[in-house]
Protein backbone atom coordinates (compact mmCIF):
# COMPACT_ATOMS: atom_id res chain seq x y z
CA UNK A 1 0.00 0.00 0.00
CA UNK A 2 1.35 3.44 -0.94
CA UNK A 3 2.34 5.79 1.83
CA UNK A 4 -0.19 8.58 2.33
CA UNK A 5 1.09 12.11 1.73
CA UNK A 6 -0.71 15.44 1.71
CA UNK A 7 -1.02 17.33 -1.57
CA UNK A 8 0.43 20.42 0.08
CA UNK A 9 3.28 19.92 2.53
CA UNK A 10 3.39 22.52 5.31
CA UNK A 11 5.68 20.60 7.56
CA UNK A 12 2.89 18.55 9.17
CA UNK A 13 3.93 15.44 11.02
CA UNK A 14 1.95 12.23 11.56
CA UNK A 15 -0.25 12.92 8.50
CA UNK A 16 -0.38 9.24 7.61
CA UNK A 17 -1.49 8.21 11.13
CA UNK A 18 -4.11 10.93 11.20
CA UNK A 19 -5.40 9.79 7.82
CA UNK A 20 -5.77 6.24 9.08
CA UNK A 21 -7.76 7.45 12.09
CA UNK A 22 -10.22 9.64 10.20
CA UNK A 23 -10.67 6.94 7.58
CA UNK A 24 -12.40 4.81 10.21
CA UNK A 25 -15.82 6.15 9.22
CA UNK A 26 -17.79 3.60 11.25
CA UNK A 27 -16.02 4.62 14.44
CA UNK A 28 -16.86 8.29 13.92
CA UNK A 29 -20.41 7.43 12.90
CA UNK A 30 -20.85 5.49 16.13
CA UNK A 31 -19.54 8.41 18.16
CA UNK A 32 -21.80 10.80 16.23
CA UNK A 33 -24.78 8.66 17.26
CA UNK A 34 -23.75 9.02 20.90
CA UNK A 35 -23.52 12.80 20.59
CA UNK A 36 -26.86 12.77 18.80
CA UNK A 37 -28.40 11.19 21.89
CA UNK A 38 -27.24 14.11 24.01
CA UNK A 39 -28.10 16.78 21.44
CA UNK A 40 -31.61 16.79 22.93
CA UNK A 41 -31.88 18.98 26.03
CA UNK A 42 -34.29 16.59 27.78
CA UNK A 43 -31.99 13.62 27.29
CA UNK A 44 -29.07 15.68 28.49
CA UNK A 45 -30.98 16.53 31.68
CA UNK A 46 -31.92 12.88 32.21
CA UNK A 47 -28.34 11.72 31.60
CA UNK A 48 -26.95 14.26 34.08
CA UNK A 49 -29.55 13.32 36.70
CA UNK A 50 -28.86 9.59 36.36
CA UNK A 51 -25.13 10.24 36.59
CA UNK A 52 -25.73 10.95 40.27
CA UNK A 53 -28.88 9.08 41.25
CA UNK A 54 -30.53 5.80 40.33
CA UNK A 55 -34.17 6.66 39.77
CA UNK A 56 -37.45 5.20 38.56
CA UNK A 57 -39.45 6.61 35.65
CA UNK A 58 -42.06 8.27 37.86
CA UNK A 59 -39.46 10.17 39.89
CA UNK A 60 -37.61 11.28 36.76
CA UNK A 61 -40.89 12.45 35.23
CA UNK A 62 -41.72 14.41 38.41
CA UNK A 63 -38.34 16.17 38.41
CA UNK A 64 -38.61 17.06 34.74
CA UNK A 65 -42.33 17.92 34.92
CA UNK A 66 -43.02 15.47 32.10
CA UNK A 67 -45.28 12.48 31.54
CA UNK A 68 -43.94 9.00 32.30
CA UNK A 69 -44.44 7.77 28.69
CA UNK A 70 -42.41 10.70 27.35
CA UNK A 71 -39.60 10.00 29.80
CA UNK A 72 -39.70 6.28 28.99
CA UNK A 73 -39.15 7.08 25.31
CA UNK A 74 -35.94 8.98 26.11
CA UNK A 75 -34.75 6.32 28.54
CA UNK A 76 -35.29 3.56 26.00
CA UNK A 77 -33.29 5.42 23.37
CA UNK A 78 -30.35 6.05 25.69
CA UNK A 79 -30.37 2.46 26.92
CA UNK A 80 -30.19 1.24 23.34
CA UNK A 81 -27.23 3.57 22.78
CA UNK A 82 -25.46 2.06 25.79
CA UNK A 83 -25.49 5.26 27.85
CA UNK A 84 -27.91 3.99 30.50
CA UNK A 85 -28.70 0.65 32.12
CA UNK A 86 -31.80 -0.50 33.97
CA UNK A 87 -32.56 -2.88 36.82
CA UNK A 88 -35.82 -4.24 38.18
CA UNK A 89 -36.99 -4.44 41.79
CA UNK A 90 -40.39 -6.12 41.80
CA UNK A 91 -42.60 -4.13 39.44
CA UNK A 92 -40.39 -1.04 39.60
CA UNK A 93 -37.64 -0.41 37.03
CA UNK A 94 -34.70 1.82 37.93
CA UNK A 95 -32.22 3.57 35.64
CA UNK A 96 -28.67 4.85 36.00
CA UNK A 97 -25.78 5.65 33.69
CA UNK A 98 -23.88 2.68 32.31
CA UNK A 99 -20.69 1.79 34.16
CA UNK A 100 -18.51 2.48 31.13
CA UNK A 101 -15.60 4.78 30.49
CA UNK A 102 -17.63 6.52 27.79
CA UNK A 103 -20.53 7.40 30.10
CA UNK A 104 -18.18 8.60 32.83
CA UNK A 105 -16.21 10.71 30.35
CA UNK A 106 -19.40 12.28 29.00
CA UNK A 107 -20.56 13.04 32.53
CA UNK A 108 -17.25 14.68 33.42
CA UNK A 109 -17.24 16.55 30.12
CA UNK A 110 -20.72 17.98 30.67
CA UNK A 111 -19.83 19.31 34.09
CA UNK A 112 -16.47 20.57 32.91
CA UNK A 113 -18.08 22.54 30.08
CA UNK A 114 -20.66 24.04 32.41
CA UNK A 115 -18.14 24.53 35.21
CA UNK A 116 -20.65 22.74 37.39
CA UNK A 117 -19.78 21.27 40.74
CA UNK A 118 -20.53 17.58 40.75
CA UNK A 119 -22.92 16.72 43.61
CA UNK A 120 -20.77 13.71 44.45
CA UNK A 121 -17.90 16.07 45.26
CA UNK A 122 -19.83 17.84 47.96
CA UNK A 123 -22.24 16.88 50.69
CA UNK A 124 -25.34 16.57 48.53
CA UNK A 125 -25.24 12.86 47.89
CA UNK A 126 -25.02 11.53 51.45
CA UNK A 127 -26.19 14.45 53.56
CA UNK A 128 -29.21 15.26 51.43
CA UNK A 129 -30.30 11.61 51.47
CA UNK A 130 -30.21 11.57 55.26
CA UNK A 131 -32.04 14.92 55.38
CA UNK A 132 -34.70 13.54 53.02
CA UNK A 133 -35.19 10.42 55.14
CA UNK A 134 -35.60 12.58 58.26
CA UNK A 135 -38.18 14.68 56.41
CA UNK A 136 -40.00 11.45 55.55
CA UNK A 137 -39.94 10.47 59.23
CA UNK A 138 -41.35 13.85 60.26
CA UNK A 139 -44.04 13.62 57.59
CA UNK A 140 -45.09 10.18 58.80
CA UNK A 141 -45.24 11.42 62.38
CA UNK A 142 -47.43 14.37 61.36
CA UNK A 143 -49.76 12.12 59.35
CA UNK A 144 -49.90 9.19 61.75
CA UNK A 145 -53.58 8.53 60.99
CA UNK A 146 -53.01 8.24 57.22
CA UNK A 147 -52.23 5.04 55.34
CA UNK A 148 -49.11 6.02 53.41
CA UNK A 149 -47.25 3.79 50.96
CA UNK A 150 -43.55 3.65 50.14
CA UNK A 151 -44.33 4.59 46.53
CA UNK A 152 -46.19 7.70 47.67
CA UNK A 153 -43.29 8.77 49.89
CA UNK A 154 -40.79 8.14 47.09
CA UNK A 155 -42.76 10.32 44.68
CA UNK A 156 -43.41 13.07 47.20
CA UNK A 157 -39.81 13.33 48.38
CA UNK A 158 -38.16 12.36 45.07
CA UNK A 159 -36.13 9.50 46.44
CA UNK A 160 -35.58 5.98 45.17
CA UNK A 161 -37.91 3.59 47.11
CA UNK A 162 -35.12 1.08 47.69
CA UNK A 163 -32.80 3.83 48.94
CA UNK A 164 -35.54 5.18 51.19
CA UNK A 165 -36.18 1.78 52.81
CA UNK A 166 -32.47 1.05 53.25
CA UNK A 167 -31.51 4.45 54.65
CA UNK A 168 -34.57 4.70 56.90
CA UNK A 169 -33.67 1.42 58.58
CA UNK A 170 -30.05 2.53 58.87
CA UNK A 171 -31.03 5.76 60.64
CA UNK A 172 -33.96 4.58 62.77
CA UNK A 173 -33.05 0.92 63.25
CA UNK A 174 -36.31 -0.46 61.92
CA UNK A 175 -38.39 -0.61 58.77
CA UNK A 176 -40.77 2.22 57.93
CA UNK A 177 -43.80 0.03 58.64
CA UNK A 178 -42.48 -1.22 61.99
CA UNK A 179 -41.32 2.23 63.06
CA UNK A 180 -44.66 3.79 62.14
CA UNK A 181 -46.51 1.08 64.06
CA UNK A 182 -44.44 1.83 67.15
CA UNK A 183 -45.40 5.50 66.94
CA UNK A 184 -49.05 4.58 66.48
CA UNK A 185 -49.05 2.33 69.52
CA UNK A 186 -47.31 5.01 71.59
CA UNK A 187 -49.95 7.55 70.61
CA UNK A 188 -52.69 5.02 71.33
CA UNK A 189 -51.30 4.45 74.83
CA UNK A 190 -51.21 8.19 75.44
CA UNK A 191 -54.82 8.61 74.32
CA UNK A 192 -55.95 5.60 76.33
CA UNK A 193 -54.22 6.99 79.41
CA UNK A 194 -55.98 10.30 79.03
CA UNK A 195 -59.26 8.35 79.17
CA UNK A 196 -61.33 10.72 77.01
CA UNK A 197 -61.56 9.28 73.49
CA UNK A 198 -63.47 6.11 72.64
CA UNK A 199 -61.59 3.05 71.38
CA UNK A 200 -63.01 3.53 67.87
CA UNK A 201 -61.87 7.17 67.82
CA UNK A 202 -58.41 6.17 68.99
CA UNK A 203 -58.24 3.48 66.31
CA UNK A 204 -59.03 6.05 63.61
CA UNK A 205 -56.59 8.56 65.07
CA UNK A 206 -53.67 6.13 64.82
CA UNK A 207 -54.42 4.92 61.30
CA UNK A 208 -56.66 1.86 61.65
CA UNK A 209 -59.81 1.63 59.56
CA UNK A 210 -61.59 -0.54 62.10
CA UNK A 211 -61.66 -0.93 65.86
CA UNK A 212 -61.12 -4.68 65.61
CA UNK A 213 -57.89 -4.31 63.61
CA UNK A 214 -56.61 -1.77 66.10
CA UNK A 215 -57.52 -4.01 69.02
CA UNK A 216 -55.70 -6.98 67.49
CA UNK A 217 -52.59 -4.88 66.77
CA UNK A 218 -52.61 -3.40 70.26
CA UNK A 219 -52.92 -6.82 71.89
CA UNK A 220 -50.02 -8.17 69.81
CA UNK A 221 -47.90 -5.22 70.86
CA UNK A 222 -48.72 -5.15 74.58
CA UNK A 223 -50.34 -8.48 75.40
CA UNK A 224 -53.64 -6.97 76.49
CA UNK A 225 -56.73 -5.30 75.07
CA UNK A 226 -56.94 -1.49 74.89
CA UNK A 227 -59.76 -1.57 77.43
CA UNK A 228 -57.57 -3.58 79.82
CA UNK A 229 -54.75 -1.09 79.37
CA UNK A 230 -57.05 1.80 80.14
CA UNK A 231 -58.21 0.07 83.35
CA UNK A 232 -54.75 -0.97 84.42
CA UNK A 233 -52.11 1.56 83.39
CA UNK A 234 -49.77 0.29 86.06
CA UNK A 235 -49.54 -3.12 84.40
CA UNK A 236 -48.58 -1.70 81.03
CA UNK A 237 -45.91 0.48 82.62
CA UNK A 238 -44.41 -2.64 84.15
CA UNK A 239 -44.46 -4.42 80.76
CA UNK A 240 -42.64 -1.47 79.17
CA UNK A 241 -40.15 -1.47 82.02
CA UNK A 242 -40.85 2.14 82.99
Amino acid sequence: MDRFTLPHSHGERHAENMYKEISNIERFASLADIFKQLSDATRLRIFWLLSHNEECVINIAAMLDMSSPAVSHHLRSMCEAGLLISSRDGKEVYYRIADTELSKTLHDGIESIWSMECPQKNAWSEDSTEDTVRLVHDYLSEHISDRITIDYLAKRFLINPTTLKREFKKIYGNSIAAHTKEHRMELACKMLSEGKASISDIAAAVGYDSQSKFTDAFKRAYGMLPTEYRKNKVKILLIEGK
